[in-house]
């Protein structure tokens, strides 16, 4: 009787441990479902970014305006016959006569 209950003992312990442990377990089911959402979360804001870039895109084969306006963002070309303002702010905390000492 005592084999049968050590035996039963051993498939109860074996099998707690391919619940709990192994592969398949909860644990790597869990696992696996936050991968899931994570990697749906990553692919949603990488689908909203594709869509940004093919409108860019869009707008760059269809006219001018796109090319003038990235143009003038990233080069900072200005037309003929504009003139081109730039204002610096000071540093919060500084005077100008820390700024002369320096």
């Amino acid at each position: 009787m005592r084999w049968l209950l050590g035996v039963l003992l051993l498939i109860l312990v074996f099998l707690q441990y391919r619940l709990w442990i192994a592969e398949g377990s909860l644990a790597e089911q869990n696992r696996l479902e936050r991968e899931v959402v994570e990697q749906t979360a990553i692919n949603k804001e990488l689908r909203e970014r594709n869509a940004v870039l093919e409108r860019e895109v869009l707008e760059l084969q269809t006219g001018n305006q796109g090319v003038e306006q990235r143009a003038r963002e990233q080069l900072g070309l200005v037309r003929e016959g504009e003139t081109f303002y730039q204002f610096v702010d000071k540093q919060p905390g500084r005077t100008d006569v820390q700024e002369e000492s320096q």
